[in-house]
């Protein structure tokens, strides 16, 4: 494998009886950046990282990770990653400074109490490092949690679903944490039903359905696939056709109407429309306008489109 890639993985396939959770996983994320993997529940995302740092054994298929098979080398992988579930796995019963010394003593780390007290400190812990983790909010266990995978400093990091549940403060410590990491060189497969945490962190994403990964390309290129949402209101409900009109030569696009706004609405995917140049068309066609408005699409969009185009070739 080039050492391009910090995972790589070819026609990955697990079966669960008659389930097919994974049918052919094709996986290739850049050393040092975050890979966001998207996709309904049922998709395969967890099977896919289950697998990927050796929880499981693949039914077909291959993979690397840092360099080292997944099934030949696979003790090699677990020394090269760090994986942070759903769920916390630090001890309620020790404190967090004990949680870290035992970690760090299990992965014969040299030094575990200055590992421990600075990433107490990274991660905003210091001061709760000496009350039993059972005292800690969500948010502070799931921090704890992450920083118990990091005390290795893992070449590659498996972040399943890090920040649910999170209020918007934590989540933005573990965002911060995230973003150093890659800064040093770290790459990390992240996992999330958070759209917007894709958004800000990946550099790439998978959207994975069916067991098959079915999109891969950075958040703007795969918001290009949708285009840009234009939308129009005016006054005079008997202008909406004109106005769809209007929407239809600039855009190329079946308008939709919501009759209760007085707006007509269109999908464009050309990148040189503008604002002025939407309003200049519409006062040409004698469009009095209340409002008009050039939309970016989100993830959100882009999710529900995609997964909804291909629901509906599988039908």
């Amino acid at each position: 494998m080039t050492s391009t890639y910090a995972v790589l993985s070819e026609g990955l396939e697990k079966r669960f009886g008659d389930v097919h959770a994974l049918r052919g996983l094709d996986l290739a994320v850049a050393t040092g950046t975050v890979c966001g993997i998207l996709g309904p529940n049922g998709a395969g995302k967890t099977t896919a990282v289950r697998l990927l740092t050796t929880l499981l054994r693949p039914d077909a298929g291959s993979a690397r990770i840092a360099g080292h098979d997944l099934v030949r080398e696979a003790a090699a992988v677990r020394r090269r990653i760090g994986v942070t579930g759903q769920y916390a796995s630090v001890d309620g019963d020790l404190t967090g400074r004990e949680n870290l010394r035992l970690f760090a003593r299990l992965h014969r780390v040299r030094g575990p109490a200055e590992r421990a007290g600075e990433l107490l400190d990274r991660f905003g812990l210091a001061e709760a490092a000496d009350r039993p983790a059972s005292t800690y909010s969500g948010g502070m266990r799931r921090r704890l949690d992450l920083a118990a995978s990091l005390i290795r400093r893992p070449e590659v990091l498996f972040l399943d679903e890090p920040t649910t549940g999170l209020d918007p403060a934590s989540r933005n410590l573990i965002w911060d944490a995230v973003r150093d990491l890659t800064a040093d060189g770290t790459t990390v497969l992240l996992t999330t039903q958070y759209l917007e945490e894709a958004d800000q962190l990946a550099h790439d994403i998978a959207l994975v359905d069916r067991g098959q990964v079915t999109h891969t390309g950075s958040p703007a290129q795969l918001k290009s696939l949708i285009g840009t949402h234009v939308e129009v209101v005016v006054a005079d409900p008997d202008v909406l056709a004109n106005a769809a009109a209007v929407l239809d030569q600039l855009t190329g696009a079946q308008p939709s109407f919501d009759h209760e706004r007085n707006s007509v609405g269109a999908v464009s995917r050309d990148s040189t429309l503008t604002l002025p140049r939407l309003v200049r068309e519409l006062d040409a066609a004698g469009v009095p306008l209340l409002d008009a408005s050039l939309r970016p699409p989100t993830l959100d969009d882009v999710f529900l489109r995609l997964t909804d185009d291909l629901k509906e070739r599988v039908a």
